[in-house]
């Protein structure tokens, strides 16, 4: 018979002892970095080939747009 305090919840099991260090999230963490990087790079130069009417759907105007989108990668 199992006692519930022995037994780990299901997360734990899956993450590794890696992963639950301070120093695995970390390295997880600037191994995300470049990604979202290349992201917001993409979200850009998307919202700079909208057209007005589809800036006006989200709620923003040209200018808006215009200052975002020329905005460097890692802002």
């Amino acid at each position: 018979m199992m006692n519930s305090s022995n037994v780990l919840p299901a997360a734990a099991w899956r993450a590794s002892p890696w992963r639950r260090s301070t120093f695995g999230r970390t390295l997880a963490a600037f191994a995300a970095l470049p990604l979202g990087w290349l992201q917001r790079a993409r979200s850009r130069r998307a919202l700079l080939m909208l057209n007005d009417r589809e800036l006006r759907d989200i709620g923003l105007t040209r200018d808006a747009a215009q200052r975002e989108g020329v905005l460097p990668f890692w802002r």
